[in-house]
């Protein structure tokens, strides 16, 4: 089939399920900060860190396993994709399971001394965590699992089963918050409710007349080979996540110190408008990702590098539009999350056009790290995907408020500028990487 036809037809469900999965936490927060009180959405957002070091536990071996997956079958070694699959199964629950148990008995120091929420963002800090917790282990295998429908060559199931669980909670949401009066912490229970409603469908997809693949036990005792492969695969991601992770929370540390609680909720609804734009752009990677695996695998290096530019140039139209949105309508956009009109609009309004100034560039990094990992060259991936948040983004985030501070500007918005001054060096490192590695597809040895 041809490449554009291909990436076409296994991106757009992937976009679409990548929008509706930022529905689950972008949801809760519409509806606290317009239903209940903007430091809720503070609450949800200081507390995201520790979900996605979880999410980067699940991406570890979901993102490594289907990689993996995808460049088995492209050297037609089709024997090994249930084994594949089952350690993934095991994997999936093991290595979460045990992020959340310690994430559960450590809260309240994490809460205090890691995240160190104020006074006023505790109660809604603590009462969503709590919960949230309790249910992460569906948050870790439901879109772990969901990747092997898509590689299975169903994508719009794939997609179809991301939106039964982003439905569920956009019902659940109202019933929990207001009906049943349980607050944010209702929302988190409306959220894990949904995401086990998901992993249901995918157990049952993989349980139909729809695909001969099964999750078998026999494949569930793990391997020291195969499970060393996954991880080494998935590390890229993994590694990326648990640094944004991390990242976040030194971000909210300097946010707290230089900003206090209002640009800590103005800082947590621009990066829900960021991720509503960011995540089609990883839909579109998770669509190229089996296409180009399959295809390096197979040695059809052009086939590989249409894919690459093309998902690249889709990425830069994407940002290019999402920069046009948050430039001209930044109002608009801080207002989905909050009635607010005082000062908290005004430093939202601010926030959201500084941190989105050079989005069109986040491409680069973004499809660069998507191509090491897909053709299985974890060691350039992850070092792509450090750049932008150790190389860059860490020297900003502790200097440049000092920097602003010295040179009489308000000390808070070194930390917003940081986020485009790191996006455009790490661009131009991806670059560098990308470059080399096309090159090395031209010469004689690639193709023997």
């Amino acid at each position: 089939m041809p490449i554009g036809r291909l990436l076409l037809e296994f991106s757009v469900p992937a976009i679409i399920g990548m929008l509706v999965n930022a529905i689950y936490n972008i949801v809760d927060r519409i509806y606290i900060g317009q239903g209940l009180h903007p430091l809720g959405i503070a609450g949800v957002g200081i507390v995201m860190p520790i979900m996605m070091i979880i999410q980067a536990l699940s991406m570890l071996i979901g993102v490594g396993s289907n990689s993996l997956f995808a460049i088995r079958m492209g050297e037609g070694r089709s024997d090994e994709v249930e084994k594949i699959m089952g350690h993934a199964f095991a994997l999936l629950f093991i290595i979460p399971a045990v992020g959340i148990i310690l994430s559960i008995i450590f809260m309240e120091p994490i809460l205090w001394n890691i995240l160190k929420v104020s006074a006023d963002i505790y109660p809604y800090a603590s009462n969503y965590l709590r919960v949230i917790l309790y249910g992460a282990i569906f948050a870790a295998m439901s879109p772990g699992l969901t990747h092997f429908i898509r590689s299975d060559g169903h994508p719009k199931t794939s997609m179809f089963v991301q939106i039964v669980g982003a439905v569920s909670n956009i019902i659940l949401d109202p019933i929990f918050i207001f009906v049943l009066n349980m607050g944010v912490a209702g929302a988190a229970w409306a959220t894990i409710i949904s995401q086990f409603i998901s992993l249901l469908f995918v157990i049952g997809y993989f349980n139909s007349k729809w695909t001969s693949l099964r999750f078998r036990p026999k494949y569930m005792r793990l391997t020291a080979k195969v499970t060393g492969s996954i991880m080494a695969i998935g590390l890229a991601p993994f590694v990326m996540q648990l640094a944004m992770s991390l990242v976040g929370i030194l971000q909210n540390n300097q946010i707290l110190k230089y900003g206090g609680d209002e640009a800590l909720t103005a800082m947590t609804i621009t990066f829900s408008v960021l991720m509503m734009i960011i995540m089609p752009l990883m839909g579109i990677g998770q669509g190229a990702q089996p296409i180009i695996g399959y295809n390096y695998g197979a040695k059809q290096y052009k086939r590989v590098t249409r894919c690459f530019y093309l998902a690249l140039a889709a990425c830069v139209c994407i940002l290019s539009a999402g920069l046009l949105l948050t430039e001209l309508a930044p109002g608009f956009c801080f207002s989905l999350f909050s009635k607010n009109e005082g000062s908290l609009r005004e430093t939202g309004v601010r926030t959201i056009r500084i941190c989105t100034c050079m989005f069109p560039v986040i491409g680069i990094q973004m499809m660069g790290g998507q191509l090491f990992q897909s053709i299985g060259k974890p060691i350039q991936g992850t070092i792509l995907s450090l750049s932008r948040q150790i190389l860059f983004f860490i020297p900003c985030l502790l200097f440049l408020p000092v920097l602003w501070g010295i040179l009489g500007f308000r000390q808070i918005e070194g930390i917003f500028w940081a986020f485009p001054i790191s996006d455009t060096c790490a661009a131009l490192m991806s670059f560098i990487f990308i470059s080399r590695e096309l090159k090395k597809w031209k010469t004689p040895e690639a193709h023997s």
